[in-house]
């Protein structure tokens, strides 16, 4: 069978591949705190048929050598964490990131996550949490009387209850940052957890030691540029309709190939 026949097709695989990541990230565009991937590839081990720099005769050696590709492969989504627009809102509970940092959850099982989407609510025991329920953690309860709130650049929460007209500090937001945020899972609902590629989290105040800064009656919105997906969607788009006539023409010189015999 054609080398090319089996190297088209991989090439094929991996357009699709690189189609499935863009969707995703456009099908994501207004999703607050998303983060975009980007795919990248390898080529694939060459078949060497002559070596370069091997002994031809006593004293000659081959210049240059003879390989043949076999393909590509997709070696990596790699999640890209740069800053995404500040979205006004207007509403004391949102939040955004403004630089590093995570804001952290905890899930039903006990375990920490990770987020950069800032729309907070307040749940029935009057605690910050996600819009799926999960608790902000330090934990802060907002009192049930609280008609005004306010979250500082550093993260401190303060409120001011009933007829006083004097703000009191009822929590605070600390952040978490990763030496490799690209590394980091996600588990969907906007939310990522650690793994060993990540590292161990990095806690500290907003503000402080690298940490981003806390912009409230903000949100962060997805990092991910229209432009710049159409254009990838257009190149792979092309180089799968490339591979596919790569296919098609081995295939014919295969059949002229079987007339002959």
């Amino acid at each position: 069978m054609l080398r090319a026949l089996s190297t088209a097709a991989t090439g094929m695989i991996s357009q699709q591949n690189y189609l499935d990541v863009i969707a995703n990230n456009i099908a994501n565009v207004n999703t607050s705190g998303f983060k975009k991937s980007r795919v990248e590839f390898q080529d694939m081990l060459s078949q060497i048929v002559k070596t370069p720099g091997a002994m031809i005769n006593q004293g000659t050696y081959q210049p240059v050598g003879v390989d043949y590709g076999l393909g590509v492969k997709t070696a990596a989504t790699t999640r890209v964490f740069s800053q995404g627009t500040a979205i006004s809102t207007d509403r004391n509970l949102d939040i955004a990131i403004q630089g590093e940092g995570f804001l952290q959850v905890m899930k039903t099982d006990g375990t920490l996550a990770y987020t950069r989407d800032g729309s907070l609510k307040v749940d029935s025991m009057g605690q910050l949490c996600t819009t799926d329920g999960y608790l902000i953690q330090p934990q802060t309860t907002i009192p049930s009387d609280a008609k005004e709130i306010n979250i500082t650049e550093d993260g401190n929460i303060s409120v001011a209850v009933g007829s006083d007209t004097t703000q009191s500090i009822v929590g605070s937001i600390q952040l978490a940052r990763f030496q490799n945020p690209s590394g980091l899972l996600a588990i969907g609902h906007n939310l990522f957890v650690e793994t060993s590629a990540s590292g161990n989290p990095i806690q500290d105040t907003p503000g402080s030691n690298g940490m981003g800064t806390i912009q409230q009656g903000f949100l962060e919105g997805s990092n991910v540029q229209i432009v710049s997906e159409l254009i990838g969607l257009i190149q792979a788009q092309r180089a799968f309709e490339s591979n596919s006539k790569l296919i098609s023409a081995s295939s014919d010189i295969l059949k002229e190939t079987n007339r002959m015999v």
